[in-house]
C-alpha cells in the first residue's frame, strides 16, 4: 500500500531565515515543488525531499518528537563548519553507536535536524 515517504515537513515561523539557513548554512537546493506562498522543498540527492512552512498549524520545536536526519559524507568535516557558521549544536560531542556516528543541530526556527554517518563495515 506505501510506496516511499513522500517528504518531511517542518514549520517555520520566518521563511526567509529559515530558506537561507537550509539554502546557505546547509547547502540544500531549493526543490521543484517549492512556491513562494509559504511552502518551499528541498530535493534530497539519492532521494527524499524536506519541506518548510509557515502554513503548519504548529510551532517550531526541537522536543515535538519528530526529527529528519541527513546522512553526510563526512561528518567530522561538516561539524566543523557548522560550527564554524554559528549552527547551535544540541550535542556537545558526537554520538557513537555499534553503526553510526551521529550530531544534532537546531535550524534557526529550533526545529532538531540529526547528521548521521555510517560506520564502514567491519
Amino acid at each position: 500500500m506505501f510506496r516511499k515517504v513522500a517528504f518531511t515537513m517542518y514549520p517555520v515561523a520566518d521563511m526567509a531565515r529559515a530558506r537561507r539557513f537550509y539554502e546557505e548554512t546547509l547547502g540544500l537546493p531549493r526543490g521543484t515543488g517549492s512556491t513562494e506562498h509559504g511552502w518551499v522543498e528541498f530535493d534530497l540527492p539519492g532521494g527524499g525531499c524536506l519541506a518548510i512552512t509557515v502554513h503548519a498549524r504548529s510551532e517550531p520545536s526541537a522536543a515535538a518528537g519528530g526529527t529528519i536526519a541527513f546522512e553526510v559524507e563526512d561528518l567530522d568535516a561538516l561539524v566543523e563548519d557548522l560550527k564554524a557558521k554559528g549552527v547551535d549544536f544540541l550535542t556537545p560531542d558526537l554520538i557513537h553507536s555499534p553503526v553510526c556516528r551521529m550530531s544534532m543541530i537546531k535550524d534557526t526556527e529550533g526545529n532538531s535536524i540529526l547528521l548521521h554517518q555510517l560506520k564502514p563495515k567491519a
